[in-house]
Protein backbone atom coordinates (compact mmCIF):
# COMPACT_ATOMS: atom_id res chain seq x y z
CA UNK A 1 0.00 0.00 0.00
CA UNK A 2 3.29 2.22 0.41
CA UNK A 3 3.32 2.41 -3.22
CA UNK A 4 0.02 3.75 -3.97
CA UNK A 5 1.39 6.68 -1.94
CA UNK A 6 4.39 7.91 -4.33
CA UNK A 7 3.90 9.34 -7.45
CA UNK A 8 4.57 6.31 -9.59
CA UNK A 9 1.55 4.70 -7.44
CA UNK A 10 -0.74 7.07 -7.76
CA UNK A 11 -0.20 7.55 -12.10
CA UNK A 12 -0.63 4.42 -11.75
CA UNK A 13 -3.98 4.26 -10.11
CA UNK A 14 -5.11 7.22 -12.10
CA UNK A 15 -4.01 4.72 -15.00
CA UNK A 16 -6.12 1.59 -14.04
CA UNK A 17 -9.47 4.60 -13.38
CA UNK A 18 -9.22 6.00 -16.95
CA UNK A 19 -8.49 2.48 -18.47
CA UNK A 20 -11.81 1.26 -16.31
CA UNK A 21 -13.90 4.60 -17.61
CA UNK A 22 -12.80 4.01 -21.10
CA UNK A 23 -13.62 0.26 -21.13
CA UNK A 24 -17.24 1.07 -19.76
CA UNK A 25 -17.19 3.71 -22.55
CA UNK A 26 -16.26 0.98 -25.06
CA UNK A 27 -18.77 -1.34 -24.13
CA UNK A 28 -21.57 1.73 -23.73
CA UNK A 29 -20.68 2.47 -27.31
CA UNK A 30 -20.96 -0.88 -28.25
CA UNK A 31 -24.27 -1.37 -27.06
CA UNK A 32 -25.70 1.37 -28.66
CA UNK A 33 -24.10 0.69 -32.15
CA UNK A 34 -25.50 -2.70 -31.90
CA UNK A 35 -28.96 -1.11 -31.17
CA UNK A 36 -28.63 1.40 -34.17
CA UNK A 37 -27.34 -1.31 -36.46
CA UNK A 38 -30.41 -3.46 -35.45
CA UNK A 39 -32.51 -0.40 -36.43
CA UNK A 40 -31.12 0.49 -39.18
CA UNK A 41 -31.87 -3.68 -40.24
CA UNK A 42 -35.16 -2.97 -39.50
CA UNK A 43 -35.63 -0.06 -42.05
CA UNK A 44 -33.14 -1.37 -44.60
CA UNK A 45 -33.60 -4.98 -44.38
CA UNK A 46 -31.96 -7.81 -44.61
CA UNK A 47 -30.67 -7.80 -48.14
CA UNK A 48 -26.90 -7.06 -47.51
CA UNK A 49 -24.93 -3.75 -46.41
CA UNK A 50 -26.85 -0.32 -47.91
CA UNK A 51 -26.42 2.57 -47.19
CA UNK A 52 -30.07 4.79 -46.36
CA UNK A 53 -29.62 7.37 -49.08
CA UNK A 54 -29.78 4.76 -51.58
CA UNK A 55 -32.54 3.02 -49.51
CA UNK A 56 -34.53 6.54 -49.06
CA UNK A 57 -33.82 6.84 -53.21
CA UNK A 58 -35.27 3.16 -54.04
CA UNK A 59 -38.33 3.63 -51.87
CA UNK A 60 -39.43 6.67 -52.98
CA UNK A 61 -38.59 5.67 -56.63
CA UNK A 62 -41.52 2.78 -55.51
CA UNK A 63 -43.76 5.37 -54.28
CA UNK A 64 -43.54 7.36 -57.35
CA UNK A 65 -44.14 3.63 -59.64
CA UNK A 66 -47.04 3.27 -57.02
CA UNK A 67 -48.63 6.52 -57.58
CA UNK A 68 -48.68 6.20 -61.45
CA UNK A 69 -50.19 3.00 -61.02
CA UNK A 70 -53.16 4.30 -58.43
CA UNK A 71 -53.81 7.63 -61.39
CA UNK A 72 -53.74 5.05 -63.86
CA UNK A 73 -56.46 3.11 -61.82
CA UNK A 74 -58.31 5.94 -60.55
CA UNK A 75 -58.44 7.08 -64.64
CA UNK A 76 -59.94 3.92 -65.50
CA UNK A 77 -62.01 3.38 -63.03
CA UNK A 78 -63.56 7.19 -63.76
CA UNK A 79 -64.68 5.89 -67.61
CA UNK A 80 -65.95 2.95 -66.39
CA UNK A 81 -67.78 4.94 -63.75
CA UNK A 82 -68.66 7.45 -66.65
CA UNK A 83 -69.98 4.76 -68.96
CA UNK A 84 -72.01 3.25 -66.14
CA UNK A 85 -74.21 6.09 -65.23
CA UNK A 86 -74.75 6.62 -68.81
CA UNK A 87 -76.27 3.46 -69.09
CA UNK A 88 -77.96 3.82 -66.01
CA UNK A 89 -79.90 6.95 -67.71
CA UNK A 90 -81.14 4.90 -70.32
CA UNK A 91 -82.54 2.42 -67.65
CA UNK A 92 -85.97 2.48 -66.14
CA UNK A 93 -86.02 5.02 -63.59
CA UNK A 94 -89.38 5.52 -62.91
CA UNK A 95 -92.95 3.23 -63.54
CA UNK A 96 -96.49 3.57 -62.65
CA UNK A 97 -99.21 1.42 -63.41
CA UNK A 98 -102.89 2.11 -63.29
CA UNK A 99 -105.44 -0.71 -63.57
CA UNK A 100 -109.17 0.33 -64.47
CA UNK A 101 -112.36 -1.05 -66.18
CA UNK A 102 -112.28 1.02 -69.53
CA UNK A 103 -115.51 -0.52 -70.85
CA UNK A 104 -117.29 0.07 -67.16
CA UNK A 105 -118.71 -3.06 -67.43
CA UNK A 106 -117.41 -4.18 -64.04
CA UNK A 107 -115.34 -6.79 -65.25
CA UNK A 108 -112.79 -6.79 -62.58
CA UNK A 109 -110.24 -3.26 -64.10
CA UNK A 110 -108.72 -5.42 -66.48
CA UNK A 111 -107.32 -2.76 -69.07
CA UNK A 112 -103.59 -1.61 -67.89
CA UNK A 113 -101.66 1.59 -68.36
CA UNK A 114 -97.88 1.10 -67.33
CA UNK A 115 -95.67 4.01 -67.54
CA UNK A 116 -92.03 3.49 -67.96
CA UNK A 117 -89.62 6.02 -67.76
CA UNK A 118 -85.94 7.17 -67.97
CA UNK A 119 -84.05 9.71 -66.14
CA UNK A 120 -84.62 12.12 -68.34
CA UNK A 121 -88.42 11.42 -67.57
CA UNK A 122 -88.61 9.84 -71.54
CA UNK A 123 -89.45 6.61 -72.09
CA UNK A 124 -92.72 4.95 -73.08
CA UNK A 125 -96.87 4.47 -71.71
CA UNK A 126 -97.85 1.09 -72.64
CA UNK A 127 -102.02 0.59 -72.38
CA UNK A 128 -103.68 -2.81 -72.61
CA UNK A 129 -107.47 -2.18 -73.15
CA UNK A 130 -109.67 -5.77 -72.69
CA UNK A 131 -112.80 -5.76 -73.61
CA UNK A 132 -114.61 -9.14 -73.52
CA UNK A 133 -114.63 -10.16 -77.44
CA UNK A 134 -110.91 -8.58 -77.89
CA UNK A 135 -107.89 -6.42 -76.47
CA UNK A 136 -105.78 -3.92 -77.46
CA UNK A 137 -102.58 -2.83 -76.85
CA UNK A 138 -101.57 0.80 -76.88
CA UNK A 139 -97.73 2.42 -77.33
CA UNK A 140 -97.03 5.79 -76.53
CA UNK A 141 -93.86 7.90 -76.18
CA UNK A 142 -93.58 9.94 -73.50
CA UNK A 143 -90.61 12.98 -73.61
CA UNK A 144 -89.90 14.99 -70.97
CA UNK A 145 -92.68 13.60 -68.87
CA UNK A 146 -94.94 14.98 -71.92
CA UNK A 147 -96.75 12.53 -74.25
CA UNK A 148 -96.09 12.70 -77.95
CA UNK A 149 -99.63 11.85 -78.69
CA UNK A 150 -102.47 12.58 -76.93
CA UNK A 151 -102.52 10.64 -73.68
CA UNK A 152 -106.02 9.12 -72.05
CA UNK A 153 -107.07 10.26 -68.56
CA UNK A 154 -105.36 6.82 -67.10
CA UNK A 155 -101.85 6.95 -69.14
CA UNK A 156 -101.82 10.58 -67.88
CA UNK A 157 -102.57 9.01 -64.40
CA UNK A 158 -99.50 6.39 -64.83
CA UNK A 159 -97.16 9.44 -65.99
CA UNK A 160 -97.68 11.17 -62.59
CA UNK A 161 -98.07 7.70 -60.63
CA UNK A 162 -94.51 7.20 -61.79
CA UNK A 163 -93.10 10.50 -61.46
CA UNK A 164 -94.93 10.94 -57.85
CA UNK A 165 -92.13 7.94 -57.07
CA UNK A 166 -89.22 10.30 -58.10
CA UNK A 167 -85.79 9.21 -56.24
CA UNK A 168 -83.20 11.36 -54.99
CA UNK A 169 -80.06 12.06 -57.00
CA UNK A 170 -77.26 11.14 -55.84
CA UNK A 171 -74.58 13.76 -54.31
CA UNK A 172 -71.36 12.61 -56.00
CA UNK A 173 -70.11 14.85 -53.58
CA UNK A 174 -70.72 12.23 -50.82
CA UNK A 175 -68.95 9.78 -52.21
Amino acid sequence: MDELSTTTGIVAAVAVVLALAALAFAVTATVRLRRIAAHQRVVLGTGGAQDLVAHAARLEHSFAVLHDYVEDVSARLDDRLATAELRLDGAITYHGLVRYDAYNEMSGRQSTSIALLDATRSGVVVSSIHHRESARMYAKLVRNGQGELQLSPEEQQAIELALAREVEPVDDQAV
